[in-house]
């Protein structure tokens, strides 16, 4: 049998990265105590994505697997919206002149900002007041939480714009949020999903007043990033992996993930704080 290819520690070690200097062209980017915030900043249209937005998202949370300042990140919207989705005028207009081949390459590539967002070992803290509608409902559906206010309204408006509901994972992903029936309710309607009905259905963890969500979003995020980075890793890995798994399957899988963790410095540390009555620190290795 030959031997499994190795990973050269060094270029493991080149890939990694700060993403604290970052500089964003389509959205602000700021890191703070190793919480990323992304802000999509177009208040005066709700905050809609166009395709250099769509494309450098996807890029970025695409680089933050190699990040090594960044252990959680929060996703929000400038003013009182979180995104309204494609920009009908740098969007939706062109698309409409496109051929399928084009098209698809299109779908394609939004579709990947998903399997970023999904990818990235960092939770995600989706921030959502106001408008989050089409691909942002998408953005905040690919979460990890959600936090919302009262008057939030999201909205999976595909079929209003006669298109399908099943669109960059919605039919796979909604339903394991809400419920199957729920997701149907949604996507085949395009209806808005008010803020009190979104926290019980479960697409929102909590709510809070709008001058509240930001921080609030920021202080879980900050809760997050100060526990074990790679074991939070390891789950929303697993979290994700196993929704293709048997249950058989899942626990093996666990059974390995946990016996990786359990090799880490900071399960060391949390014995270690435990015995002497501290709280851990944590340093995600």
């Amino acid at each position: 049998m030959n031997e499994p290819d190795r990973v050269d520690p060094a270029l493991a070690a080149g890939n990694r990265k700060s993403l604290a200097g970052y500089r964003a062209t389509h959205f602000l980017w700021e890191v703070k105590d190793a919480v990323a915030t992304v802000t999509l900043d177009r208040p005066e249209r709700k905050n809609p994505l166009t395709f250099d937005s769509y494309a450098e998202l996807r890029d970025l949370f695409g680089q933050l697997k190699y990040a090594t300042d960044v252990h959680a990140v929060v996703v929000v919207g400038a003013g009182d919206n979180f995104c309204s989705g494609g920009d009908v005028h740098e969007i939706i207009g062109p698309l409409v002149r496109l051929r399928a081949p084009e098209l698809l390459m299109f779908t394609r590539m939004t579709g990947d900002l998903v399997k970023a967002m999904r990818a990235c070992p960092q939770p995600i803290v989706a921030a959502v007041d106001g408008v989050c509608a089409g691909a942002g409902a998408i953005v905040a559906m690919s979460s990890d939480i959600r936090l919302g206010t009262a008057r939030s309204k999201t909205a999976f408006l595909f079929n209003r714009v006669g298109l399908a509901g099943c669109d960059m994972g919605a039919c796979a992903i909604l339903p394991r949020i809400i419920g199957q029936g729920r997701a149907s309710e949604l996507l085949y309607t395009g209806r808005s999903l008010g803020g009190e009905e979104g926290e019980r259905w479960g697409f929102f963890n909590r709510l809070f007043a709008p001058e509240d969500l930001l921080v609030q979003s920021q202080k879980l995020a900050q809760e997050l990033a100060q526990g074990p980075s790679f074991a939070n890793g390891i789950t929303k890995t697993m979290l994700h992996q196993e929704w293709a798994m048997t249950i058989d399957q899942a626990i093996e899988a666990e059974a390995q993930a946990q016996a990786i963790c359990m090799m880490t410095e900071d399960f060391s540390r949390a014995y270690h704080a435990f015995v002497a009555k501290q709280k851990p620190q944590f340093e995600g290795n």
